[in-house]
């Protein structure tokens, strides 16, 4: 039996998960550990580049990000879940990386300039935010993996990762496979006011929300615009409402929905309460998984110092490969 492809992807402990993360990364990851030797770690070094002021929460969202994991599917028989932080290598190799990537590369990466541009309550005149592309790619190339899932607006951060071990390996020797991008649909989730899904907007639905979360929530999302009044037939092509259900609704209760609402035989309330019904529906067995990992802490525990101890025999080993070829 040939042994799986490697693939490799994080995320930041910035808060709570919600279904933007859900639909977005986390339901292709768990569908993706049947096909592929899969490392999932948690990006906490990567928190300090934008949230350096404040990393008092920092600890329990790494506990409380491998909680929505675990609720959501992955599992530690199938992936290396794992914490950045806890590998110490990882910085080692960012160090040797930062010494032959030519600072033109950052600057024009395009998340960077992006976020240099739209954020201002935060300073990020830091090294650490123009060099996290160094980071990410020590994160990747650590493991060797075959390739990197990302949807579209992130290749960019892969290439830039391909581009520093293709230099390394100009340098030193062939240490690092260039990952691959293994292009992934991500639906663009939107929030309860039509803007993207965020933590930082406060317009989120989280995976932890109870029914009774869930239903006000979804009591206040913008529905059509155009639609004034009960009476005025609807357009669930530019409803926000619609689009879950579309997700979590069964296809035929959808279609009449669709129906109905065109014909103003359904008001927004009504649509709004039936969707929220389903959507909380669709996330109670993510809720019952969460209440067993909430109440068994230290199996939590467990799984992450199993998942680091794993990662890090891996790590460790590329790293005598990379010294071996540096010379030091």
């Amino acid at each position: 039996m040939s042994r799986k492809k490697r693939i490799l992807s994080g995320m930041r402990p910035t808060g709570p998960l919600h279904l933007g993360n859900l639909l977005g990364a986390l339901a292709n990851w768990v569908k993706l550990q049947d096909e592929y030797e899969c490392f999932y770690f948690i990006a906490d070094w990567h928190a300090l580049t934008s949230d350096y002021e404040n990393t008092a929460l920092i600890e329990r969202y790494r506990k409380e990000i491998m909680i929505d994991w675990l609720s959501t599917g992955l599992t530690p028989e199938k992936s290396t879940l794992f914490v950045q932080s806890e590998i110490k290598e990882h910085a080692e190799l960012y160090l040797i990386l930062g010494m032959i990537t030519p600072v033109s590369w950052l600057e024009r990466n395009p998340t960077y300039k992006e976020q240099i541009a739209q954020i201002s309550n935060k300073d990020l005149s830091n090294f650490g935010f123009l060099g996290y592309p160094i980071l990410q790619a020590a994160d990747i190339i650590m493991y060797k993996p075959y390739g990197v899932p990302v949807g579209v607006d992130q290749a960019p951060h892969v290439e830039i990762t391909r581009e520093i071990a293709r230099r390394f390996n100009y340098l030193y020797g062939d240490v690092f496979p260039e990952p691959k991008v293994i292009l992934t649909e991500t639906p663009k989730i939107l929030g309860m006011d039509r803007r993207k899904m965020s933590k930082s907007y406060d317009n989120a639905i989280f995976l932890s929300d109870t029914p009774e979360q869930i239903s006000t929530k979804v009591s206040q999302m913008i529905t059509d615009p155009q639609r004034a009044r009960r009476s005025d037939p609807g357009n669930p092509d530019v409803c926000n409402v619609f689009d879950f259900h579309k997700w979590y609704t069964p296809a035929a209760e959808a279609k009449e929905i669709d129906r109905d609402c065109r014909s103003a035989q359904i008001g927004c309330v009504e649509c709004k309460k039936k969707m929220a019904l389903n959507l909380s529906k669709a996330l109670e067995p993510i809720r019952e998984k969460r209440a067993y990992y909430e109440a068994h802490p230290h199996q939590v525990d467990e799984i992450m110092a199993d998942g680091c101890g794993r990662a890090r025999k891996t790590a460790r080993s590329t790293m005598e490969s990379v010294r071996a070829a540096i010379k030091i």
